[in-house]
C-alpha cells in the first residue's frame, strides 16, 4: 500500500452530456470495453483510496446500477441539481459524513485516458510539496480555450486565468488546467463553505477553492502530466472516437513492447481487458474484446472478432467470429467460422470453413472441416465429421444433446437427430439421417435405396438441353459398340 494513499477520490459524473446527442448518459458511453466513468474509476482504484465516491445526477439510477454491477464497493453521492463542480464535491463530502483527514483527489468522470500512474504522480507531488491543493496540468500544443496556469518564481501556482481573461503574455502560456485536483481534505471542506455563486452561471465553482486557499496563505502547486492527451475530456461523439483511437494505440503499443506482433495496428481494435502472451501474432482487421486471452505463438486474423475467448498456444484463428469460447492449443478455426458461447475446442481440434458451433465440446484432434453445424454436442478424440453435417438439436420446444465418441468417421450430409449417442469407432454413411443410437464399431446407414429410371429425361423433358445431351451420348455409345 502506498504511503500517500488518498483519504478519498471523488469522481464527478453527474452531468447530462447533451452534446453527445444520446439517450445514454455521457459517462456510460464505452470505449475499449469500459464506460467512460469505468475507465476513471479503474484509474482511481490504482491509488487504493480509503473511499471512492462517484457523484451522480442525471440518469442517476442507470449510472448507479452500472457502478454496482461492474465496480462493486464504489460509493455514490447524489447531486439533485447540477449546481457546479464545487457543489458536487460538497455532496461527496456529505456522503462521507465528515471532512476526510488526508488527501482528496477530484477527477472528472469523462476523462477515460487518465492513467493511475498520472494520478499517483499527482498525489505524490501533493504530499511531497506540502500543498493545500495541487492542480494536474498539461502542456498542450494549442492552449486556445483552456485556463492558463500562472506560476511564481518558486513554481507555486498563483492563479488559473481563463482564456477570455488572459493577457497577451498569459495567452502564450501552454500549461493548462485539467480540472483534476488533489486537496487537503480538511482545508477543502472548509473552503467549500466559502464558495460563492455570484457568477454568470449561478454555480459553485471548484476552482474558486484555489483562490480561497491561496488568499488564506496556503500553498497551491501543480503536477505536470507527462502526456497532455491524458486529460482530454469527452463532450461529443467525435471526441469519443478520438479517445478510442488514442487508447487503442496505447494498448497495442503496450502489447507490442511485451512481445506481441501486431502487423497493422491501424486496423486492429482491442479492449483494455484483453491479455496476450509473447510471440502471439495479430493480423489486420482483427477485433479483440472482453476477457479475451491470446496464447503464445497463436495467430489470430485477418478479419476476426473475438469476445471473451481464450486462444491456446499455437492456435490459428482465421476470418472468425467467436463469443465465450475456448480454442485449445494448436487448434485451427476458420476461415469463416462462427463459434458461439459454450464452444470448447480441444488440442489440435479443427472447426473449419463455414462451420458453426454452439455449446459444443470437441475432443483433441477431432475435425469438423467444413459446412457444418454442431450444437449441444460432445465429440470425443480424433473423430472426423463429414462435410455438410447438421446436429439437429432443437425439436421446436427443447434443446437435446448429441454425443459422438472417439475415432468415429461420419459421412458427408449427415443429420444427427438428438438426443442420440454414437459409440467409439463407429461410422455413418454419407447422406444418412441418424435417429437411433449407433453402437461402438458399427456402420449406420439411414438412406433409401437408389433407383435409376431409364429414359426419364427424354420422356419428361423432351427437346431440352439435357435431353439432347443424353441423346448424343446414347448415339455415341451405340456407334462405339
Amino acid at each position: 500500500m502506498s504511503a500517500n494513499r488518498p483519504a478519498a477520490v471523488v469522481v464527478l459524473a453527474a452531468g447530462e452530456g447533451t452534446r453527445m446527442k444520446s439517450k445514454t448518459p455521457k459517462v456510460l458511453h464505452e470505449i475499449a470495453g469500459r464506460s467512460l466513468v469505468g475507465h476513471v474509476v479503474s484509474a482511481a482504484r490504482e491509488l487504493e483510496p480509503e473511499h471512492l465516491v462517484v457523484v451522480v445526477g442525471h440518469a442517476r439510477e442507470q449510472v448507479k446500477g452500472h457502478l454496482g454491477e461492474h465496480y462493486a464497493g464504489t460509493r455514490t453521492a447524489v447531486q439533485e441539481e447540477q449546481n457546479g463542480t464545487g457543489h458536487a464535491v460538497r455532496m461527496a463530502l456529505e456522503e462521507l459524513g465528515q471532512a476526510p483527514e488526508g488527501t482528496v483527489v477530484v477527477v472528472c468522470g469523462d476523462t477515460p485516458l487518465l492513467s493511475g500512474e498520472t494520478l499517483r504522480a499527482l498525489a505524490d507531488t501533493h504530499a511531497a510539496d506540502g500543498n493545500a491543493v495541487t492542480v494536474l496540468t498539461a502542456e498542450v500544443p494549442d492552449s486556445t480555450g483552456y485556463g492558463r496556469i500562472v506560476r511564481d518564481g518558486s513554481g507555486a501556482v498563483t492563479e488559473i486565468v481563463e482564456h477570455k481573461d488572459a493577457s497577451a503574455a498569459q495567452l502564450a502560456i501552454r500549461e493548462i488546467n485539467s480540472g483534476v485536483f488533489a486537496f487537503d481534505g480538511k482545508l477543502l471542506a472548509e473552503a467549500l463553505t466559502q464558495v460563492r455563486t455570484d457568477n454568470s452561471q449561478g454555480e459553485e465553482y471548484l476552482t474558486d477553492v484555489l483562490s480561497i486557499l491561496r488568499e488564506a496563505g496556503h500553498r497551491v502547486g501543480a503536477s505536470l502530466a507527462g502526456d497532455h492527451r491524458e486529460i482530454l475530456g469527452i463532450n461529443n461523439r467525435v471526441q469519443l472516437a478520438e479517445a478510442r483511437g488514442l487508447l487503442n494505440q496505447r494498448l497495442l503499443e503496450r502489447a507490442m513492447m511485451a512481445g506481441v506482433t501486431v502487423v497493422d495496428p491501424a486496423s486492429v481494435l482491442v479492449d483494455v481487458t484483453v491479455t496476450f502472451e509473447a510471440d502471439a501474432v495479430i493480423l489486420p482487421g482483427t477485433q479483440l474484446h472482453g476477457a479475451t486471452h491470446i496464447g503464445e505463438d497463436a495467430v489470430v486474423g485477418p478479419n476476426t472478432r473475438l469476445t471473451d475467448v481464450t486462444v491456446g498456444k499455437g492456435a490459428r484463428v482465421d476470418n472468425t467470429v467467436a463469443f465465450s469460447a475456448v480454442i485449445g492449443e494448436s487448434a485451427s478455426v476458420g476461415p469463416f467460422a462462427y463459434l458461439r458461447p459454450g464452444t470448447n475446442l480441444g488440442k489440435k481440434a479443427k472447426a473449419g470453413t463455414y462451420v458453426e458451433m454452439k455449446n459444443a465440446t470437441v475432443g483433441e484432434g477431432t475435425k469438423v472441416p467444413h459446412l457444418s453445424y454442431v450444437g449441444d454436442a460432445t465429440i470425443g478424440e480424433y473423430t472426423n465429421i463429414g462435410a455438410a453435417s447438421v446436429f439437429v438439436n432443437y425439436d421446436g420446444e427443447a434443446k437435446h444433446h448429441t454425443t459422438i465418441g472417439s475415432h468415429c468417421r461420419t459421412g458427408s450430409d449427415n443429420m444427427f437427430v438428438a438426443p442420440i449417442t454414437i459409440g467409439d469407432g463407429a461410422y455413418t454413411a454419407a447422406g444418412s439421417v441418424i435417429t437411433k443410437d449407433v453402437p461402438a464399431g458399427s456402420l449406420a446407414v439411414a438412406r433409401g435405396q437408389q433407383r435409376n429410371i431409364e429414359g426419364w429425361v427424354a420422356r419428361k423433358r423432351p427437346g431440352s438441353a439435357a435431353a439432347q445431351a443424353a441423346q448424343a451420348s446414347s448415339e455415341e455409345s451405340a456407334g462405339e459398340s
